[in-house]
Order: structure tokens, then C-alpha cells, then sequence
């Protein structure tokens, strides 16, 4: 492999925190490209039932039909090679429950990840997925004894397979897009919970997705079934090394929130900038239930990202709430779908993005009210900071509304930071990059208060990061 290339850390902020990756003793390695043998490859480490194997050689077949897209962030998916790819990689150990037990390697990727840390200070529970498997899996007692599910997709699928089958691939179907028939083609990893009635369940529960390894590509199958009357707030955080070849992440979440249940899911990545990330989110929301999507996008070449709820009982909510910054190189196409599907249902998205350098940031919405229904409510901001003369933002929105008894507002604005700003806080004391990362986490601030403490504290250190990087 590669050896990662070191940059200045003369800041007090380790800019490689999470650039370094190991040279790991795969048991299990599916080989460069993907077709049939591939899937058999997967389905037979796995040991599935037959009908999973049928479904993947089904979604083969839908991703090898469809075209691949020819409009939104397009142009850059070309230089993807799907044939250099590695689509399965595995160290074939079951996860451990506890961090003793986990391969020194793994333990000290997520050790200096601090994963360990956050868990004895906030979590409920954690699972560390490191490339196409979780390497740790653990709920506190607490937790597990309210009846709650908290394990990967694979031991869902072999231990759950009730609960797990009834939804599995209904909020996003295989034929969805072209990455979403990819993933269900070669899944492996992800998150299963199911939250039973009534149960609130009190601190988040995390995930945690790390790619080690070059020329990989990881695709885990998130699955969250919130039963009546229960909540619950889940994070995931992603990361990966820099390595010169592309690496390729094309995840699916399906989130079902039950007659009255509320799930927040909250995202922070900082994928290098040699990551394609290109994912399908999206929940459905039964009656009086709500599903609300917190998400920062900071890092890859591409993120291809749009965050969606149904709203298919009446008087369901449905919000989106995002921060995408984009450096020199990076393109962060990310947005929302709001679907109105019954009565007096409500709808909220708030966009920000910063663009860097020559950084293109893109926001791109879909809000739909047919005319059948009566009562709908949605409201859409978008905001765009553009931080040199040759950063790039554009904004597309598509609100859809049909019929009189409904209620909707857009809003947009692009703002650019001033060298009288700049000069003004320099006057008093401040550098350059330190003006710069106050104007950015001022321009988001009211969004970043929405993010638990931790990772507020981690997102402004990020986008510090990148502003530091943005001067000269």
C-alpha cells in the first residue's frame, strides 16, 4: 500500500488525526471488479439464506442496466472504475463486545479516532464498522434491557430476520438509482436498531465508519425501525485516508418512524479528498411521526447526497438540516427530498454551504404536494457563503404544489466575505485564517447548535481546519 503523505502540524489542530491506515491481514478479499462471482463470493463468507443471495444477483443486474447519470454532478463519476474496485474486504472475525477484544490494528484506528472515549462519556451504544465489516458492536445494559436492537445489518438479517425483512428495501428500492441497486448488489456492514413502542431512548447511539483500505469501496445497509411512540437520536462518522487512487463509498439508510415516533439522524464526514460519496437516505414517516436528518458534509472529491422523507401519515414532519463545505477540488452536491404524501403534513429544510478556493458547492431540492391533499406546509432556505472569487455555488430547487389549501415559502441567498471584514477583525489582533474560520462558523452557528456538544466542538475544529488551509 501507499504510504500517506505528511503535512505541516505546526497549527495546534493534528490536520492528519484521521490520515493513517494499516497493513491489514485480510481473511477474506472478494478481488478487484464485480459480477456474479463476486456476489456469490460475499453471500457464501456470509453464509445468507438463499433469498438474500437472490436479491443481490437481482440488483447486479438492475446497477449493470442502468445508465450511469448524465446530469447533476455527472461529469467527475467517469473517472470511477468499477472493474479496479475491491468490493468486499474482511478480517473474518465476528465483532467484539468489548474493546480488549478487538485486532490491535482496529483498536488503535478507533482509539485515535477517540470512539472509545465518547462512548463512556455520552453513547448508549457503539459499532465500529472498519472497511466491509464492524470490527465492535456493543449496547449498555440500559439500553438492551427496554427491548432495543442495536447490531449490524449481517447478525439483523441472521438473528432478526422478522423484523428486518418486513422493511428491508421498501423505503428505497433496489431499482432506486443506479448506486442504490450497487449497494444492494454488494452490501455489507451498516447499522440494524429497532426501538420498541413507547421506549425513549435517552443518549444517541453511534456508528462509525472507517475505510482502511486503497482502491475500496465500502457499502453499508443502515436499517432503523422506530416503533409507536418511541424516539431515538443516532450519529455516524466517517472518515478515511488519503491515497492517490479514487476510493468509493455508496451507502443506503432506510429509516422507519412508526404512528407518532421521532428519529433524528445525525451525520458528520470527513472523508478525504480521494473519496466518491455518493449515498441514498431517506425516511418514512407514519402518522404524527417525525424524521429529522442533521447532516455535515466536510472532505471527499464528490458527495452526491440528498436526504429524503415521506411523509405518509397524516400530520408526519419531515426537516433536513445541512452544512457542506467545499475546498479546492471538492464538489459537495447535497440537498433534500420532502414527498407529502397525506394531509396537514410539514416539511422544513435548511441548506448552508461554503465554498473555498475553487470549491463548488451545489444545493439541490425536491418538495412534492399533489393535489389530493389539503393542509401541507414547507419551508426551504437556502444559504451559500462564497469565501474567494472563484469559489462556485449553485442553487436548485424544485417545489412542486399542486392544488390551494397548502402552505410554502422558499428563500436563497449568496453572500461573500468582504476584505473590509476581513480587514476590521485583522485590525484587532486577529490572523487571516482566524478571521476567515470566524466568518464561516458565524455564517453556521445556528445550525451548528443543533449537533450534540461533542460534535459541535468537532465540526468547528473542522471547518477551522479548512479555512486554515484556505489563506494564500
Amino acid at each position: 500500500m501507499k504510504t500517506e503523505t505528511k503535512t505541516d502540524k505546526s497549527i495546534e489542530i493534528d490536520r492528519e488525526e484521521s490520515n493513517f491506515h494499516f497493513d491489514v491481514d485480510y481473511k477474506h478479499d472478494a478481488g478487484r471488479g464485480l459480477d456474479e462471482e463476486t456476489i456469490d463470493f460475499i453471500s457464501n463468507v456470509k453464509k445468507e439464506d438463499q433469498w438474500i443471495r437472490e436479491f443481490r444477483q437481482r440488483a447486479l443486474k438492475v446497477f449493470n442496466k442502468k445508465e450511469m447519470p448524465t446530469h447533476w454532478a455527472s461529469k467527475d463519476l467517469n473517472s470511477i472504475n468499477f472493474d479496479e474496485i475491491r468490493y468486499y474486504l474482511s478480517a473474518g472475525e465476528a465483532p467484539k463486545r468489548s474493546w480488549e477484544d478487538v485486532p490491535d490494528e482496529m483498536k488503535e484506528t478507533f482509539e485515535r479516532l477517540g470512539i472509545p472515549e465518547k462512548e463512556r462519556k455520552f453513547l448508549a451504544g457503539v459499532e465500529a464498522q472498519f472497511d466491509s465489516e464492524a470490527a465492535y458492536s456493543n449496547v449498555k445494559d440500559a439500553v438492551s434491557e427496554q427491548g432495543v436492537i442495536f447490531v449490524n445489518s449481517s447478525e439483523g438479517l441472521a438473528e432478526h430476520a422478522d423484523i428486518f425483512k418486513k422493511w428491508f428495501g421498501k423505503v428505497i428500492p433496489t431499482g432506486d438509482n443506479k448506486f442504490s441497486a450497487l449497494n444492494s448488489a454488494v452490501f455489507s456492514g451498516g447499522s440494524f436498531i429497532y426501538v420498541p413502542p413507547g421506549v425513549k431512548v435517552k443518549h444517541p447511539l453511534q456508528a462509525y465508519f472507517r475505510i482502511n483500505a486503497e482502491q475500496f469501496g465500502q457499502f453499508e445497509r443502515t436499517l432503523i425501525i422506530v416503533d409507536e411512540g418511541a424516539e431515538l437520536t443516532y450519529m455516524e462518522g466517517c472518515t478515511a485516508p488519503k491515497f492517490e487512487t479514487n476510493t468509493l463509498h455508496s451507502a443506503v439508510v432506510e429509516l422507519v418512524a412508526m404512528k407518532n415516533a421521532k428519529i433524528q439522524y445525525i451525520t458528520v464526514q470527513n472523508w478525504s479528498a480521494n473519496v466518491f460519496n455518493l449515498v441514498t437516505k431517506r425516511g418514512l414517516a407514519h402518522e404524527g411521526a417525525e424524521v429529522r436528518w442533521i447532516d455535515c458534509n466536510i472532505g471527499s472529491r464528490l458527495t452526491m447526497k440528498y436526504p429524503g422523507v415521506i411523509m405518509k401519515g397524516e400530520g408526519a414532519r419531515g426537516e433536513v438540516i445541512s452544512i457542506a463545505l467545499a475546498n479546492d477540488g471538492q464538489h459537495q452536491d447535497t440537498g433534500a427530498k420532502m414527498i407529502h404524501a397525506a394531509d396537514n403534513t410539514s416539511s422544513n429544510v435548511v441548506s448552508k454551504s461554503i465554498s473555498v478556493g475553487e470549491g463548488r458547492s451545489t444545493y439541490r431540492g425536491h418538495v412534492h404536494i399533489p393535489k389530493h391533499l389539503k393542509g401541507c406546509k414547507n419551508n426551504t432556505e437556502c444559504d451559500a457563503l462564497l469565501i474567494n472569487s472563484k469559489s462556485r455555488t449553485d442553487t436548485y430547487p424544485a417545489v412542486t404544489v399542486r392544488g390551494n389549501q397548502h402552505s410554502t415559502q422558499h428563500e436563497a441567498s449568496v453572500s461573500q466575505v468582504s476584505e473590509e471584514q476581513i480587514f476590521y477583525m485583522k485590525q484587532r489582533g486577529l490572523s487571516e485564517a482566524e478571521a476567515m474560520s470566524l466568518s464561516v462558523n458565524g455564517f453556521v452557528n445556528d445550525l451548528v447548535r443543533e449537533f450534540p456538544m461533542e460534535y459541535s466542538v468537532e465540526l468547528k475544529r473542522l471547518i477551522d481546519l479548512e479555512m486554515e488551509g484556505s489563506v494564500g
